[in-house]
C-alpha cells in the first residue's frame, strides 16, 4: 500500500470514528503498518472495525503487543526491605525523564512524608473495589488487610510520556501481569539473607513488632515463590548496593537506549 492511500485509508477511518463514539465507546488500539516497516503510526478505532486493507495488528485497549516500537516497562518485585526503592531512585536521578512510575493504588494509610498521587493513591477499599470490578486494574492483591494494586490509567501515564513504566508489585502482582499482554522486562530484588533483611526492616522503625513480623512471614512466601523457573528475567541478590544496580542498568541498557534515541528524533 502506497504511503498517500494509507493516508486515506487513515483518514477515512477517523471520521468514522467520530460518527460511531456514541455508538460504540469502548475502543482499541490498532497499528496501522505500511509495507515500509520504517514508517508506523498509530490510530484508535473502533473494537472490531475493519480497518486499512494493508498489514493491520490488533492490540488491546491499554497494552500493545511485545512488537510496539517503543521502550518495554520494567516489574520489579522483591519483599519490602530488598531495596526495591533505592535502586528505583537510583535509576530516576541517572536517566532524568527516561523511567516513570507507575503509581500503584492502596487502602493503607499515608505514611509520615509520603504524598497522595506521587508515592500512592490512597483511596478507599469500597472506591478500589469499583474500580476493580469495572476492569480497570491489571493486577492487585491484598496484605496485611490492606489493597495494593496497578491500574491501566497509571500504566497508560507514563507510556503517553514515551518513558520506561516501572511497576513495583509483589509476587502475585508478578503473576498477574504474565497473563497480559504487558510484555515487560520481569526482575527480583532479594536481600542476601533473612537475617539482613530483618534488620534493614527495624532500622526503619517504620513497623510495629507486629506488622514487621508479618512482613518477615510474607517476605519468605515471596522468596520462596520467585524460584519458579521462567519467572523473573533477571534476580539481583542486594548485598552490595553497587553491584546491584550495575546488574540493574545492564539489563535495561537497551531500553535506556531505544528510549534515548527516540527523544532525539
Amino acid at each position: 500500500m502506497s504511503w498517500r492511500r494509507l493516508r486515506g485509508a487513515i483518514a477515512r477511518a477517523a471520521a468514522e470514528t467520530t460518527a460511531k463514539k456514541s455508538a460504540c465507546p469502548e475502543a482499541a488500539c490498532f497499528l496501522f503498518r505500511e509495507l515500509n516497516p520504517s514508517r508506523v503510526l498509530t490510530h484508535l478505532e473502533p473494537r472490531g472495525a475493519a480497518g486499512t486493507r494493508g498489514c493491520l495488528l490488533s492490540v488491546p485497549r491499554l497494552l500493545l503487543r511485545g512488537s510496539m516500537q517503543g521502550p518495554r516497562p520494567v516489574v520489579l518485585s522483591g519483599p519490602s526491605g530488598a531495596g526495591k526503592s533505592t535502586l528505583i531512585k537510583k535509576l530516576f536521578k541517572d536517566y532524568e525523564n527516561v523511567f516513570g512510575f507507575s503509581v500503584s493504588h492502596t487502602t493503607r494509610q499515608p505514611r509520615p512524608g509520603e504524598v497522595n498521587g506521587k508515592d500512592y493513591h490512597f483511596v478507599t477499599r469500597e472506591e478500589m473495589k469499583k474500580e476493580i470490578d469495572a476492569g480497570e486494574f491489571i493486577e492487585h492483591a491484598e496484605f496485611s488487610g490492606n489493597m495494593y494494586g496497578t491500574s491501566k490509567a497509571a500504566v497508560q501515564a507514563v507510556q503517553a510520556q514515551n518513558q520506561i513504566c516501572v511497576l513495583d508489585v509483589d509476587i502475585q502482582g508478578v503473576k498477574n501481569i504474565k497473563r497480559t499482554d504487558l510484555n515487560p522486562i520481569y526482575i527480583s530484588v532479594q536481600p542476601p539473607s533473612m537475617d539482613v533483611l530483618e534488620k534493614r526492616l527495624r532500622d526503619r522503625q517504620t513497623e510495629t513488632e507486629e506488622s514487621l513480623l508479618k512482613r518477615l512471614s510474607a517476605a519468605r512466601v515471596d522468596l520462596e515463590l520467585s524460584k519458579e523457573p521462567g519467572l523473573f528475567d533477571l534476580v539481583i541478590v542486594n548485598d552490595d548496593l553497587e553491584k546491584a544496580y550495575s546488574e540493574l542498568k545492564e539489563v535495561l541498557l537497551k531500553e535506556i537506549q531505544k528510549t534515548q534515541e527516540s527523544r532525539k528524533s
